[in-house]
């Protein structure tokens, strides 16, 4: 029997999504702000590195009827938060989605999003090819106020 050495058969063969393969991504520590009752919209965070260059070109999740890619910047003295259509992910540069930057924002939820709890989402990203490929994440829920990564998490 031969052995099979390329990843995209083997992923093929293992019934494994293609996508992180196939578009080099990777996305770490990926978080959601915990929600109150009757809270319609929260943020979803999370590092993503591109090995070889890609865009962010939109996501969904079903915890939301609508789900954005926003940023986060000074307007004439003012924080405004604004959805784009593209993030760019540099080759080797993570890019980080995080409180007062870039974030994915879930909008029209559809219940209350608690602490523990597990939100998946699918991250759209656009390959040099100019292929859109999936990328699926479970995002953990944190406290309503969690601001950044735990103290634990971080790496040094």
């Amino acid at each position: 029997m031969k052995a099979i050495r390329n990843p995209l058969a083997i992923a093929i063969l293992l019934g494994v999504s293609t996508a992180a393969l196939a578009a080099d991504v990777e996305v770490r520590e990926a978080w959601v702000r915990g929600t109150v009752s009757g809270q319609q919209a929260t943020g979803a965070f999370m590092e993503i590195t591109s090995k070889s260059g890609a865009t962010l070109v939109g996501a969904a999740s079903p915890a939301a009827a609508i789900t954005e890619i926003h940023e986060m910047k000074m307007d004439g003295g003012v924080m405004k938060m604004r959805a784009i259509t593209r993030l760019a992910l540099p080759a080797g540069q993570p890019v980080p989605l995080g409180p007062g930057g870039y974030h994915v924002m879930l909008i029209n939820l559809k219940q209350p999003l608690k602490k523990g709890d597990s939100v998946p989402l699918t991250l759209q990203v656009e390959g040099k090819d100019k292929k859109i490929e999936a990328v699926e994440v479970k995002a953990e829920v944190r406290e309503l106020g969690a601001t950044a990564a735990p103290a634990s998490a971080h790496k040094h």
